[in-house]
């Protein structure tokens, strides 16, 4: 009986350790806050009326007091309200804590639409607008943390020329 009552004892303890160490599990995972993105670059690099292909210079700023190491980045872009492109960036790169870092995206766009609303818009105004507003969102993609993605929505302006 005592046999009995001290392995009822000890599975008790090893389920409260287990469930402790389950829980405990949670509070380990990193709580990422999403990375800021911002377009800091665009270079036209080729096309056609239906189809242009644009290189974006992008910065990330890592909010976070860890490193984050990214495997890529999916995501779409808006133009004065209308999805200009969608695509997912295969580059590798890490941004240090609390840090930044730049890479470049291609993008595969047709600009026409968004080319003839401007130019509505700037007949309607009578003037041409000195700067796009933009919306970027998806996610990224880590390589190495329990999280395995952050989504993310920035928007913001690009000065024409």
């Amino acid at each position: 009986m005592r046999v009995a009552i001290t392995r009822i004892a000890a599975f008790a303890l090893i389920g409260v350790l287990v469930i402790t160490l389950l829980g405990g599990c949670t509070g380990l995972r990193p709580k990422l806050e999403p990375p800021a993105l911002t377009v800091v670059g665009a270079e036209f690099l080729r096309g056609d009326l239906f189809e242009q292909r644009l290189k974006l210079r992008m910065q990330v700023d890592n909010p976070n007091a860890q490193e984050i190491a990214v495997r890529g980045i999916s995501y779409t872009i808006e133009l004065e309200g209308e999805e200009l492109g969608r695509g997912i960036s295969g580059s590798s790169f890490v941004v240090p804590a609390n840090g930044r870092a730049e890479f470049d995206m291609l993008i595969t766009a047709n600009l026409a639409a968004s080319v003839l609303r401007l130019a509505e818009r700037s007949r309607a105004s009578g003037a041409m607008p000195k700067e796009v507003r933009y919306r970027l969102r998806g996610e990224v993609r880590l390589d190495k943390s329990f999280l395995r993605q952050v989504p993310f929505d920035q928007a913001g302006s690009l000065k024409l020329r």
